[in-house]
């Protein structure tokens, strides 16, 4: 099963990560399928930058996303939902 996820990248103390495309058994910063953004949160405000043509494509051939990457593609409008009304439910 496929899962877009989070891959750390980056030294001690500076954490960057790449958002991945990978099977759901390959370890966290093993091998993956594909590259589809990167993620900074060391910046103010966050920085996400994520091909969300790819990110699409993904999930209709049935990757399903981590919770953090789905909540990216919340806020990003790329998927249906809001933290907003997720929070009041």
């Amino acid at each position: 099963m496929l899962r877009i996820r989070l891959r750390r990248v980056g030294s001690k103390h500076q954490p960057s990560y790449r958002i991945v495309v990978a099977d759901s058994r390959a370890a966290r910063d093993g091998k993956f399928v594909d590259q589809i953004g990167h993620y900074n949160p060391r910046q103010d405000p966050p920085l996400i930058n994520m091909d969300n043509d790819k990110a699409l494509m993904w999930l209709k051939k049935g990757a399903s996303p981590s919770l953090a990457v789905e909540r990216m593609l919340k806020s990003r409008g790329v998927i249906e939902g809001s933290e907003e009304n997720e929070r009041t439910n």
